[in-house]
């Protein structure tokens, strides 16, 4: 599989996300053994957070890993109400609790909240310190956000980005690609299902013999600073997920899409679900 440098480890650029995770009890065992396959394809990023099922994705989370937490590079995220200096602390201990591990590797802002960025940050640096996280970074946040925050120490930024949402096209993943800061993209193959259910995606899909899961992610991954974080139960869709990294669009494919799904021309407020 494809992979790229984020915090000096390198990580398969197709993930696996983990959002309505830990929902039902009757899904969990399902929802562990998905994960775990994921992991067996070479998708051993995991992104999960505190308010994915107030802590049960990260419960799923610990009991997939459980054993196998050295081949997991493991993303998690703080609600913005507790991203106070001593907010921040207590909910990182209370996720490292539930995912059953010692330490972090990416631990990010989910969005802005009350709390000042300076606050924030001195609060990663000091789990960071501690060893609670290896790095920190940052979720939903714009252009001028990431001016404000002006550091090199966060690794990333992740926002919604499919061919139904690529406002960012416009400003935001240019100014990541010029600072060198990895873009993670959620929801990568659309919500609700209606762009799985595209005419163009599919005429394209047809052409490779692929899925229109597969043409999204390869459409998304065509930019060489993004990671893509699709969730997926079903072991099949995970198969088409990790699959997925060997896919090229060409020019035609792309120009398809564009004329479906046009790019902005001017800017756009950031997106989010």
């Amino acid at each position: 599989m494809q992979t790229i440098e984020l915090g000096g480890v390198s990580v398969p650029r197709i993930g696996q996300g983990t959002w309505h995770m830990g929902e039902n009890a009757g899904q969990r065992q399902a929802e562990v053994r998905a994960l775990r396959e994921g992991l067996d394809l070479g998708m051993t990023l995991i992104d999960t957070a505190e308010m994915y099922a107030e802590g049960g994705a990260e419960e799923v989370v610990g009991q997939a890993i459980a054993g196998r937490r050295d081949e997991v590079y493991l993303v998690s995220k703080v609600y913005p109400h507790n991203a106070s200096a001593k907010g921040v602390q207590a909910a990182c201990e209370r996720s490292l609790r539930r995912l059953g591990t010692d330490t972090i590797d990416l631990y990010l802002l989910h969005w802005r909240g009350q709390y000042p960025l300076s606050e924030t940050v001195e609060a990663f640096e000091r789990l960071r310190e501690q060893g609670k996280i290896l790095r920190w970074g940052v979720s939903n946040f714009d252009i001028d956000d990431l001016a404000e925050l002006d550091t090199p120490a966060c690794a990333t930024n992740q926002v919604l980005y499919n061919p139904e949402a690529r406002g960012i096209e416009y400003d935001l993943l240019p100014w990541q690609a010029q600072h060198n800061m990895l873009l993670m993209a959620y929801c990568p193959i659309g919500q609700g299902g209606a762009l799985l259910h595209d005419a163009t995606l599919q005429r394209i899909a047809d052409k490779h013999s692929a899925t229109t899961a597969q043409i999204a992610l390869a459409w998304a991954l065509r930019h060489p600073g993004v990671i893509a974080i699709p969730k997926a139960v079903n072991l099949d869709h995970l198969k088409q997920n990790a699959d997925a990294d060997k896919l090229r669009l060409d020019e035609d494919d792309l120009a398809h899409i564009d004329a479906a799904y046009p790019p902005p021309t001017r800017k756009h407020s950031l997106q989010m679900v």
